[in-house]
């Protein structure tokens, strides 16, 4: 059926944003099994999650009771319960923290890599998608999913170590390196790394074996190389004590300690102890001791931390999605076009 328009009038174009619609139909279509993954990964982890934050929870604390009240040599109370909530917390925190590699390794090997290889991408840019399009739709739909299932993870994760403090003593404390990152936003902002640094991968390489392999360690790099940064994104807090001490006091996370001298100069610790000792005290004499000091995070730099960090790990994510676009637009430049595709 031909659509008639009046003369000296134009009609609006509609391919582009049916095209759009087809290639998000299309990425949600060859892509099931790692939606279904991803999908039943979210309810374990939901499931595992809301346990831990009710019964778990309840059961592990009501134990704790029972053994902090206890006087006798033996005691009844529920060991299991606490060993349950203290493996079963840990493995939460240890999925969370995966989640970006297997984000990247999929992102790399499937998303990006195997079509890049096998010439679906290049069948693509023929039917009135343009590269860059087809990059920014293939990117879109896992990175919405990504964020989303991600972000409640991340809340129910924090819910349920907040229930436990205070009440379960072997909770892990917020300094702990996999509770840091499950309990706030930078595991979404991982995982949102991995998925551009796979797509840059797999542009790259045009492989989906190396593009996993490859994408997996740089976002291996990139999680240790924001561990190494995190303790210097925010001011520390010096804390004094005197040397009769047994060492130096920390707030919670600690980036520097040692001694201090008597013009203000900062020492390594010799990992004496008090001074009350006389071999510690003439140590401490030689080098013309005063105090000890650490420089730390206190739990209220838990928030700036996090935010600071997540906002490094997003304009590094910016960068490589950059990077990405452009190295796309390069190999690209030579690839027939149908009327109305564009880079």
């Amino acid at each position: 059926m031909t659509t008639l328009t009046a003369p000296g009038t134009t009609a609006t174009p509609t391919r582009r944003p049916s095209a759009t619609r087809g290639l998000v139909r299309t990425v949600l279509l060859l892509h099931r099994p790692a939606l279904y993954l991803w999908a039943g990964l979210f309810v374990a982890l939901a499931a595992l999650l809301l346990w831990l934050y009710g019964p778990a929870t309840d059961a592990a604390a009501a134990a704790w009771r029972e053994y902090d009240r206890c006087t006798k040599a033996t005691c009844a109370y529920d060991q299991d319960a606490i060993l349950r909530y203290k493996s079963y917390s840990q493995y939460a925190s240890l999925a969370l923290t995966f989640l970006p590699f297997l984000v990247a390794a999929w992102a790399g090997a499937s998303l990006i890599g195997r079509e890049m290889e096998t010439g679906t991408a290049q069948l693509a840019w023929t039917q009135s998608v343009s590269p860059a399009r087809w990059l920014a739709v293939k990117l879109a739909v896992p990175a919405a999913l990504v964020t989303v299932g991600t972000s409640v993870l991340v809340v129910l994760h924090r819910r349920m170590w907040v229930r436990g403090q205070g009440r379960i003593d072997n909770t892990k404390g917020w300094t702990d390196i996999f509770v840091f990152h499950a309990n706030g936003p930078t595991t979404v902002a991982l995982a949102l790394s991995g998925l551009a640094v796979g797509a840059l991968a797999g542009i790259r390489l045009r492989g989906s074996l190396s593009a996993l392999v490859i994408s997996v360690v740089c976002t291996v790099g990139v999680r240790a190389a924001l561990g190494l940064a995190l303790p210097y994104l925010w001011p520390t807090v010096r804390t004094v004590t005197s040397l009769t001490h047994d060492g130096p006091t920390s707030l919670g996370l600690t980036v520097h300690h040692g001694l201090l001298t008597s013009t203000g100069a900062r020492l390594p610790d010799p990992l004496c102890g008090s001074s009350r000792t006389s071999e510690c005290s003439t140590i401490y004499h030689r080098l013309d001791a005063v105090s000890f000091y650490t420089d730390s995070h206190p739990q209220s730099h838990y928030w700036p931390l996090q935010l600071m960090a997540t906002g490094l790990v997003l304009v590094l994510t910016a960068l490589v999605l950059l990077v990405a676009f452009r190295l796309l637009k390069r190999d690209t430049g030579s690839v027939p076009l149908t009327k109305g595709a564009t880079l």
